[in-house]
């Protein structure tokens, strides 16, 4: 951490940092400077060091670093000086709002700036455009507005969160929280917005939540309330600007509640405003009975405090009140709700009501009962339609007077057509631009087709769909059944629609209509009373048995009604306690978790302030020992210099052994310094003495001169005197004898110089009185040339926002027929996939089964093969048996028969022994086999059978090996690797000499060299 003797040091240092590009660096010794405890007393200095200190905040976007400075500045001079504070917030804001409209414009030349006006698209702006959906503005906007934008955000935030709740800052956060909301206006910030709303709640919870703090601002003061309602009423006028609907009437809550903690209602302008914002917001939120009463309000406001209302004014205004009346609904939806759903209405219309009227009494009576009824029967009371055009008289008179069951609707339309020539624009004293009676239209026709209904269901019992469609106008079935519904439902209307029929049946006749409901009970009555006139002992005791009933069950009503009262009592204790728990563990988890961060953020902080303590350590042992090494040089040269230094210099080496050593430089400087000053003070004594020797006989010489001197100036100074006396007296007799003839010459004048003044006085005031009705005028001039404008551009909106509107419902129907088509391909797709599934399920079920019997076949022709019994060969013919498959066996390892010898090489080879023959038809593993070349030849079969006629079909068991022609041909040539001979059928005649009938199976291997037969 730097340490500075003064705060001057610090910022020259910063300065000189900054110019050498080392700004971090700069700003850490700033910070770390504002941060000592060091400098805990205010000083100007400290301004100046601020000034720099936001401005490398700014250029560095460092959010944290400025609330950080900013917050121990507060601590600083918040008790001396707050105006300083102030210039420094105020100087942040505009370094912060200046940066982020440089970087809007640095991006907007950004985008302009393009070398060929006629190319579309620049090659680079193709190739992001394929790796990137962002367009050339949108990625401007992101690199080079965004970040700027975000550090004005949280400048605004940092700046709320140091002066709230501050009573010797309360106009500068009222400043901060307007330009915030002005910024959230003109860029459509409606996220921060919400925060921003969010924040300023907090800071009013948390101010009436500690009651303690230092320098708390006082709402009771008008000041401060008046800073605070402003600042609400701001709020409110943003939020219907962006159409953020909720947060605006969240805003009208906040006004109410901040009302309602000092029990004061705003001034009249004011509560002008904040009605004339409620009835935008229940307009949109679609509440015509809580928009009826908000108009109310706002015009029994304007007709008793604004003076500048003119007749026009206040004819529109009732005509609102009256449209905005006659277009809620007639009927209570509450009608058929359970017991919470009407505790809920309840509790939602008090609260109505307390915000239409601006009552602060907590208790449930105090706030008037909201209805339609009430509110027309106020109206007609206070005289209303007196001021109200004879279209909007008519409107009332056949909606609520007058009874047309079977032409109301037509009656009304051309009423209703003509309430868009009422509308017009208001004078600018009215809080209210405009007033729109079109707007009421879609309400009216509705409450016109329920009041049709129930007319005619007074009149008819059963009317058909068609003609019901003919009488009201508005719209289809659809629209008069969708009405019809709601009053059904709300228990307006008894009716029942056929569709079969095409009817509508009203009056219900079942044990739960009113008609039948009120028969039963005159019937009942009367039948009582005849049971009293016939039985009048048994209605005594019948009557007595009453009381008593009525007597018991008041008692236990009340009883019941005390215990419920207890119990709501219990639970209200319950549900503050567990609300104080929760809210007391709320505060230690909150308590713990800043614990752990001010622990953690200690250590960071003390880590951080050691190495930057060993750092500066380390540097401040540099520099001095650099230092002290120039002074050496220094004194040095200096000793060098000085007469006989250069002696006592070599003294110095020769005694330090030639090294250069500053102590003893210093110590022998020292010396030479006191000699000097020693000799000096010597030669200063001497020459004191002579000097005081000279003064004093000099001073004894010149006493008597000056004595002599002084008598002769009194002398001089006396004459000198008498004679300016003289000439004063004379002067001033003279002056007096020309004043006198000066004043006897300008008396004659004194008529002539008035009447000259009136006449000069009057040629002004007459040039005055032109000027000021040529003023006048030009003034009228323009005031109406900008009432057209605003009219124009009123209009101009209007058509805009019809446009606007008309495009969005035709994107929204095109996205909806995409949606479609997407949903039927998609469906389709997957029953096509489904299908396939299918197939391949059954064609995989198939080819399991197909391998499963092929399975099956070859494990039973293994099975059959293994149990076959061996046929039975003679002892004296088992050596021929067994040679001549020995002689067929092929002279290899592999699979394929053995060539069969020729007729010379059988004629010639020994015969075997018939048991030698049997012991190598025999079968051993192949393991224990030798090799197909090393085994002997077979013997060659000694056959006397005859040989076979050419061409008959001789056995292949029965064949003489050799006895053809084709006996001496070559053996057949070892099959490739991979392949199989043909399984073919070959005819005796073509058989090859010791070749097989039939080719041999794979997986098989001969047993003795040879397939067996037996």
């Amino acid at each position: 951490m730097s340490t500075f003797a003064k705060p001057e040091n610090a910022l020259k240092r910063a300065e000189e940092l900054v110019n050498v590009g080392q700004k971090q660096a700069a700003l850490q010794a700033l910070h770390d400077l504002i941060t000592s405890k060091r400098h805990r007393a205010w000083q100007k200095p400290l301004e100046r060091i601020m000034f720099k200190y936001v401005e490398l905040c700014v250029d560095m976007r460092k959010g944290r670093f400025a609330k950080d400075g900013l917050i121990q500045y507060r601590i600083v001079c918040q008790q001396v000086n707050v105006n300083s504070l102030e210039e420094v917030i105020k100087y942040f804001l505009k370094l912060s709002t200046e940066r982020a409209e440089q970087a809007q414009a640095a991006a907007a030349e950004v985008v302009l700036d393009v070398d060929d006006l006629e190319a579309e698209k620049r090659p680079e702006d193709l190739m992001l455009s394929y790796v990137s959906a962002e367009k050339g503005k949108e990625r401007n906007d992101r690199e080079l507005v965004t970040p700027w934008f975000k550090f004005l955000w949280e400048t605004y935030r940092t700046c709320l969160e140091i002066l709230r709740n501050n009573s010797k800052l309360e106009s500068l956060y009222a400043m901060t929280a307007h330009k915030a909301f002005q910024f959230c206006l003109q860029y459509k910030r409606t996220t921060e917005f919400r925060r921003l709303c969010e924040i300023l709640r907090n800071h009013l919870t948390n101010l009436n939540k500690y009651r303690d703090q230092r320098d708390r601002p006082e709402l009771s003061l008008p000041e401060t309330l008046q800073l605070y309602t402003e600042t609400r009423f701001e709020q409110l006028k943003v939020a219907t600007e962006l159409e953020l609907w909720q947060e605006a009437f969240r805003s009208v809550e906040d006004i109410h509640g901040l009302m309602s903690l000092v029990k004061k209602v705003p001034k009249p302008q004011l509560m002008a405003a904040y009605y004339a914002k409620l009835t935008k917001i229940f307009q949109v939120a679609g509440s015509h009975l809580y928009h009826a009463y908000t108009w109310y309000k706002l015009y029994n406001l304007q007709r008793n405090y604004n003076k500048n209302l003119t007749a026009k004014d206040q004819q529109l205004m009732a005509s609102a009140v009256v449209l905005a009346t006659l277009a809620i609904e007639p009927f209570d939806r509450k009608f058929g709700a359970g017991h919470f759903e009407n505790e809920l209405e309840k509790e939602k219309s008090q609260r109505m009501g307390s915000l239409l009227t601006f009552s602060f009494d907590l208790k449930k009576e105090a706030v008037p009962a909201l209805s339609r009824s009430a509110l027309l029967s106020e109206i007609v009371s206070k005289g209303l339609l007196a001021y109200v055009p004879q279209e909007v008289k008519d409107l009332y008179s056949l909606l609520e007077t007058e009874f047309h069951p079977l032409d109301l609707a037509t009656r009304l339309e051309p009423l209703l057509a003509k309430l868009a020539d009422i509308g017009d624009s208001l004078s600018p004293a009215s809080p209210v631009p405009e007033v729109r009676p079109q707007e009421y239209v879609a309400a009216l026709q509705k409450v016109t087709t329920a009041k049709l209904l129930a007319q005619l269901s007074s009149v008819y019992q059963t009317v058909r769909i068609t003609h019901l469609c003919k009488l009201i106008p508005f719209g289809d079935f659809g629209y008069i059944e969708k009405v019809a519904v709601d009053a059904i439902k709300y228990g307006f209307l008894p009716a029942k629609i056929d569709h079969k029929m095409g009817t509508v049946r009203f009056g219900i006749q079942d044990l739960e209509s009113d008609r039948i409901k009120n028969h039963l009970v005159i019937l009942a009555r009367r039948l009582n009373k005849a049971v009293s006139l016939i039985h009048p002992e048994a209605a005594d005791d019948k009557g007595k048995g009453k009381a008593r009933s009525v007597a018991e069950l008041s008692e236990r009503i009340l009883k019941e009604h005390k215990l419920a009262l207890v119990r709501k009592v219990i639970i209200e204790r319950r549900k503050e306690d567990a609300e104080r728990s929760a809210l007391e563990q709320e505060r230690l988890e909150e308590e713990k978790r800043l614990q752990k961060e001010a622990l953690a953020h200690e250590a960071e902080r003390k880590r951080q302030a050691q190495d930057a303590h060993r750092r500066q350590e380390e540097r401040i042992k540099a520099e001095i020992a650099e230092k002290e090494e120039a002074e050496a040089q220094a004194l040095l040269a200096a000793q060098a210099a000085k007469k006989g230094g250069k002696k006592n210099l070599e003294k110095v080496l020769k005694k330090e052994g030639g090294k250069l050593n500053k102590r003893q430089l210093m110590e022998e400087a020292l010396t030479e310094s006191i000699r000097e000053r020693q000799e000096l003070e010597r030669k200063l004594s001497k020459l004191s003495k002579t000097m005081d020797y000279f003064e004093r006989a000099k001073r004894e010489r010149e006493r008597p001169l000056l004595l002599e001197a002084f008598k002769q100036r009194q002398q001089d100074d006396e004459v000198y005197y008498n004679q300016q006396q003289e000439e004063l007296a004379r002067e001033s007799q003279e002056q007096h004898a020309k004043d006198l003839k000066e004043k006897h010459r300008l008396t004659r004048m004194l008529g002539d110089k008035s009447t000259f003044e009136e006449q000069v006085v009057d040629r002004r005031r007459g040039e005055f009185e032109r000027l000021k009705r040529e003023r006048e005028e030009r003034l009228a001039e323009a005031r109406e040339l900008r009432k057209q404008e605003r009219a124009q551009r009123r209009k101009m909106e209007y058509y805009r926002r019809q446009e606007e509107e008309r495009v969005r419902k035709e994107r929204e129907e095109e996205e909806a027929r995409k949606r479609e088509e997407d949903e039927k391909k998609r469906a389709e797709e997957e029953e096509r996939l489904r299908k396939l599934d299918e197939i391949a399920a059954r064609q995989r079920e198939r080819e399991a089964e197909t391998q499963r019997r092929a399975q099956e076949e070859r494990e039973r022709l293994l099975k059959e093969e293994r149990e076959k019994p061996a046929k039975f060969v003679p002892p004296s013919l088992r050596g021929k048996a067994t040679a001549e498959p020995a002689a067929r066996a092929a002279p290899s390892e592999d699979r394929w028969e053995r060539p069969r010898p020729a007729a010379g090489d059988r004629d010639t080879a020994p015969a075997a022994p018939a048991a030698a023959a049997v012991s190598e038809d025999k079968w051993r593993p192949r393991g224990a086999r030798e090799p197909v070349s090393s085994r002997e030849p077979l013997p060659a079969r000694s056959d006397d059978r005859p040989a076979p006629a050419p061409g008959k079909f001789v056995p292949a068991h029965l064949r003489r090996p050799g006895a053809d022609s084709a006996a001496a041909a070559p053996p057949p040539a070892r099959p490739a690797d991979g392949e199989r001979p043909s399984g073919g059928y070959v005819p005796p005649s073509r058989r090859a000499a010791g070749s097989s009938a039939y080719p041999s199976r794979d997986r098989e291997e001969p047993r003795g060299g040879s397939r067996s037969r037996w």
